[in-house]
Formats: C-alpha cells, sequence, structure tokens
C-alpha cells in the first residue's frame, strides 16, 4: 500500500471521499513531504445549520483524519498511526468558508521517533486552528494520536533476530 501512498494520491482519494465531497470539504494541498496540508471547507446550503452559518460537525470534520494520514505518509510502513481523541472548541460563527492548516514539525517527527523505538506508544497531540476569509479563528480543534512502532522495526525485534542467529 505504502508504495501508492503519495500526497496527490491522497489527496485525490479525499477530495472524492463521499463524507468531504458531501460536507464541502476539499483539501488544497498536501505536501511533497506529508508535513504540511491545506483544507478548505466551503459554505453551502446543505452544510449550514440552524443559524445560517457552518455546521459544527462539518468543522469538525474537515480536522479528520488530516493529522493521521500526515504521519502515515511521513512514517511510513513502519508504525501504526490512529486517530484516538479529539475535541473541538467553537469560538465564533462560521459565516464564510473555513480554511485549515495543518503542519508537523521536524521535531514532533523525531520525538515520535525516539519514543517509540523500542515498542513504546507515543500519544502526540495536535491543535490545528479553522479560520474564517478573514484570517479569524472560528474554531481550535485538539486531535491526539495513537502512534507505535510495528514490532517488525522494533530496536528489540531486531536485537532479538540477531541473538538468534
Amino acid at each position: 500500500m505504502y508504495k501508492y501512498y503519495k500526497p496527490q494520491i491522497v489527496k485525490f482519494a479525499l477530495n472524492c471521499w463521499p463524507p468531504f465531497w458531501g460536507a464541502g470539504i476539499k483539501i488544497m494541498s498536501i505536501s511533497d513531504d506529508f508535513r504540511a496540508t491545506k483544507v478548505r471547507l466551503k459554505l453551502r446550503w446543505w452544510n449550514k445549520n440552524a443559524n445560517r452559518t457552518q455546521y459544527g460537525g462539518s468543522i469538525f470534520s474537515m480536522t479528520d483524519p488530516i493529522y493521521a494520514l500526515m504521519l502515515m505518509g511521513i512514517l511510513r510502513e513502519e508504525y501504526f498511526v490512529w486517530d484516538k481523541e479529539a475535541d473541538i472548541n467553537f469560538i465564533k460563527p462560521g459565516a464564510s468558508a473555513l480554511f485549515a492548516d495543518f503542519v508537523i514539525s521536524e521535531d514532533v517527527v523525531t520525538s515520535i521517533k525516539q519514543q517509540t523505538a523500542g515498542g513504546d506508544k507515543v500519544f502526540p497531540e495536535f491543535i490545528v486552528n479553522v479560520k474564517n476569509d478573514d484570517g479569524e479563528v472560528v474554531a481550535r480543534v485538539r486531535r491526539v494520536l495513537y502512534v507505535r512502532k510495528k514490532p517488525d522495526y522494533r530496536k528489540e525485534s531486531k536485537n532479538k533476530h540477531t541473538q538468534t542467529t
């Protein structure tokens, strides 16, 4: 699977994915190294709430599963990566298209690799601000991921393998 796991393929697949497509969510870009992703949520008649602003479920959905997919692209087949926990803080109504910029720094990747080298699991936390057309924060979403190195790639597995051969 990972030989086909490329930014442009992930972008295309997500933009065709019915939950995103139907909600008006579009992946605008994914960097070649999976470190940055830009997402837009259009305001359409079918995703407005009773107050004629962005439906909260669509705002929350535009952040799922972006960080997990980015880390899968960065860490590749050596790691399990899942969404574990998330919450949202609605700050103001979203009366326009909304945008979110997702970034994973090299420091975060290095920390994850160091903490999981021996097989430990880690729960990195990411915050993404969802902004309106004017750049004002409409919602803040916290996402916690589960990351663990797969058994075949752990240091302990390699040490056991070299001891028995």
